[in-house]
Formats: structure tokens, sequence, C-alpha cells
């Protein structure tokens, strides 16, 4: 906890770019949680799951107030989040409890392969056509266990698929992002579940301990300190989502994602650990 303050920034930065691009946070979360437990030498060799469980359950403030400003905009489609949410929570809880047979090295490379693809999303502005309508129930829940499954694997609140799903759909980008914003609120709910519970399980069939302050492998002061900051910067970036240069903040942000996964790489298969 020496590194206290830096959590905090960590909350203020994610709050506000879940509200301004209906993301999340984990691309930004993962990579700098992975680098400080290394430095300061929490939980070796489970460096990255600790900082993917934990990045999930920070979410869930940040999808909270996220959702409820998308909702007082009336941007979200609560139709469409009930037809998914039940795909999202069984993909979410199932990859998060799988996670801790995966080892951190495939873990690490899963989630920069996947940053990289968002990134060129974002740094390309490729957006789907909107040329089909919503699916049934069936085939909408099955997308969500998909978007689940991926989401938990790289601890993110599954905007960055969710919102070009909705808008291949015909559904408004404003719309699709509110609505992708509520939705992070299952997944980062039964992500942290998943991962608490594949934690605790992972501790005991191998005797390894896990740091005080964890349940299973959610680390719960960081979790507390990126929480209260970005429950209060998340309300931020949505009012300012309508103010500012959105598509040259998203090319901003491509690069922060790209950068940041780099430097997971080199903390995970070149710093000691």
């Amino acid at each position: 906890m020496e590194l206290w303050w830096a959590y905090l920034i960590l909350g203020g930065v994610v709050g506000f770019f879940a509200g301004l691009l209906g993301v999340g946070g984990g691309g930004i979360m993962v990579p700098v949680l992975t680098s400080l437990f290394i430095v300061t030498g929490l939980a070796p060799g489970q460096q990255v799951h600790l900082a993917l469980a934990t990045s999930m359950a920070a979410i869930i403030v940040t999808a909270f107030a996220s959702a409820r400003s998308h909702h007082q905009h009336q941007a979200v489609l609560w139709p469409v989040v009930w037809r998914m949410s039940p795909g999202i929570v069984v993909g979410t809880l199932a990859a998060a409890m799988l996670a801790s047979k995966v080892s951190s090295y495939y873990l690490a490379l899963f989630f920069c392969i996947f940053m990289g693809y968002v990134a060129l999303q974002l740094l390309l502005n490729i957006k789907p056509k909107a040329n089909r309508t919503l699916p049934g129930a069936v085939a909408t829940a099955a997308v969500g266990v998909g978007i689940g499954g991926i989401s938990a694997l790289v601890a993110i609140g599954g905007g960055s698929l969710t919102v070009p799903f909705l808008t291949w759909c015909n559904v408004k980008v404003q719309q699709a992002i509110g609505t992708s914003a509520a939705l992070g609120l299952p997944i980062a709910l039964s992500g942290t579940l998943g991962y608490a519970l594949s934690g605790e399980l992972s501790a005991g069939q191998h005797s390894a301990r896990l740091p005080w302050g964890c349940v299973g492998y959610v680390y719960l002061p960081a979790v507390l300190l990126i929480s209260v900051v970005s429950y209060f910067t998340a309300p931020l970036g949505v009012k300012l989502a309508h103010r500012l240069p959105v598509a040259v903040l998203k090319k901003i942000f491509a690069v922060l994602l790209l950068s940041l996964s780099a430097k997971m790489v080199h903390s995970v298969f070149v710093l000691p650990h």
C-alpha cells in the first residue's frame, strides 16, 4: 500500500475514460496494476491474475456510475440489457473461473493482442455498417456469452465488443455506448465473483498464500482506492462526451493502450517476479 496514491490517480483516469468513451477501463488498469504488483513484490507469479480480478472488481463502481449517468441522458436501451445479460453472466463467470488454470504469460499475451485489436479500431475509426436488426433472444444471449467470456479474460466492461455489435444492429451510437455501459455492470459483478471463487479454490489446491486484503484474486485495498475516485470522474466523462473532441481523444486513448500493453509485456516477461 506504499503506492496508494497511484491507485487514486488510476481511478481518476479510468473513471473519466469510462464515462467519455463507454469503456470499462480495464485496458488501462490491468497493465498498470500488473506493473505495480510486480514492483511491490505482491503475490509472486500471480500478478496478472490479481490485476485482472482487481480491475474487474473496480469496474463495478465505474460501470454503475457510468450507467446511471447514461440512463439520466435516456441513452440506455434496457430491453436489450435484459436480453443480453443472462448470456453475459454465464460467459463472464465461466471465463473468470477458468482463468486460474491459465499461465500468467498466456493471459498477458492474450490481453496485449486484444488491446492491439481495440487500439486498431480506435486509430482507424473502424465502425461496422448498420445493416441488420438485433437478433432474437437466444442469439442475443449467445452473443452475450462471447462478449462476457472475452471481457473476463481481459478485464474490460465489454464496450469495445458491445458497442460495435449494437451499432451493426442499427442502434444509434449514443444508445450503443449507454447500453454498453449498463451491460458493464453484470460483466463486472459476475467477473469479480468468478475471480474471487477461482482464486480461493486455486489457493486451497496449491497451498499458495494470497496477500493480505485479497478475496480470491481480488485485491480489495486497490479496488477501494480506485473506486472512490472513479465514482466521481465517470459522470464527468459522460458530461464532457458531447463537448470534447472525442475522435481525437479516441486516438490518444489508443496510443495509451498500446504503450501500456507494451509495458505489461515487458513487466511480465522481463522483470523478475
